[in-house]
């Protein structure tokens, strides 16, 4: 790895939320992660295998998917010039993270609600798997934003993570892309139901590359929530409630965040998070502030470790 490989590796992470911010998500059947998901679509029904061997399954076409997926990743990253890589590789990286898509998406259900509250049921639909037919409100605005909130760490904070750990070997894009894959696995497989055996290595796999991020995007709103004055108070709701949810990763983010705005997040049946001081109607736009906030700020960081790292290289002569 050279320098300017480190500095071409920043170039891209800048140009690639700026393709998100200007373009958002296309709505392709061919989009890369259109295509990833009928092919998980397809070997992810629990009655193509006996019982007996749903779980190895499972393991056999994750490590499958996730080589099929990060391959084209690999070798564009490897091979293709270094103008064509500034050109390309923004797009790529793209494909591999969401950020304006999660704010239109949740703007959307808040949108729906002005019409009507079964207008907001089933837009919220599109975000969630929760059965939505008796959410009042305020449980809609919740599901909408909690998607939004642990979807930081899973569709911006991780991919980016990825691509800036293995950028210095030269892996930036397939490092995204094995994430996303993994990610999207979770997504469609990692449920307790008929599903579980199958999707057992899915949701295992993302636990484990959501770990480090997650309490990266934990510590990055904290910092935003101290410029914000209620930093004390996202750290105490985050220390009470961070474990109500299922799993060890999406609750401290969804907690922080709920301390931190003054909202509660509810789940009816399962969890309550936060200590509601506000409503979501009123607390929901210092959500999206919060993300745009970390977003922004850790892609900042990225980029300068990056930067110094080519530094350091230059220098040293390493």
């Amino acid at each position: 790895m050279v320098p300017t490989d480190l500095i071409l590796a920043c170039a891209v992470l800048f140009l690639a939320l700026a393709v998100d911010r200007l373009a958002g998500d296309p709505h392709s059947s061919y989009h890369p992660v259109a295509l990833l998901g009928r092919f998980i679509g397809w070997w992810g029904q629990p009655a193509r295998y006996p019982p007996g061997l749903q779980r190895a399954a499972g393991i056999i076409f994750w490590m499958a998917t996730v080589c099929i997926f990060a391959l084209p990743f690999f070798l564009f990253g490897r091979y293709a010039p270094w103008l064509v890589f500034l050109v390309g590789a923004p797009f790529l990286l793209k494909c591999c993270f969401a950020w304006r898509s999660l704010e239109e998406h949740a703007l959307g259900v808040v949108a729906a609600l002005e019409s009507s509250v079964d207008a907001g049921r089933n837009r919220v639909k599109l975000m969630v798997s929760r059965e939505t037919a008796q959410l009042d409100d305020e449980q809609i605005r919740s599901a909408a934003y909690e998607s939004m909130t642990e979807n930081l760490t899973d569709s911006i904070v991780s991919p980016l993570f990825y691509f800036a750990l293995f950028s210095p070997f030269g892996l930036g894009l397939a490092g995204a892309a094995v994430f996303r894959a993994a990610n999207t696995m979770d997504a469609m497989l990692g449920y307790r139901d008929e599903r579980a055996r199958l999707g057992w290595c899915s949701a295992r796999m993302d636990d484990v590359l959501n770990f480090i991020p997650a309490r990266i995007t934990t510590f990055f709103l904290l910092a935003w929530f101290l410029t914000r004055g209620t930093a004390a108070r996202a750290w105490r709701v985050m220390r009470r409630d961070g474990k109500k949810r299922p799993g060890f990763n999406g609750g401290i983010v969804m907690a922080a965040m709920a301390g931190g705005c003054g909202i509660r997040f509810d789940k009816p049946g399962v969890y309550t998070i936060g200590i509601g001081e506000r409503s979501l109607e009123s607390g929901g736009p210092a959500i999206v502030q919060a993300v745009r906030a970390v977003t922004l700020s850790f892609a900042a960081i990225m980029a300068g470790t990056l930067i110094l790292l080519a530094w350091l290289i230059h220098s040293t002569g390493i």
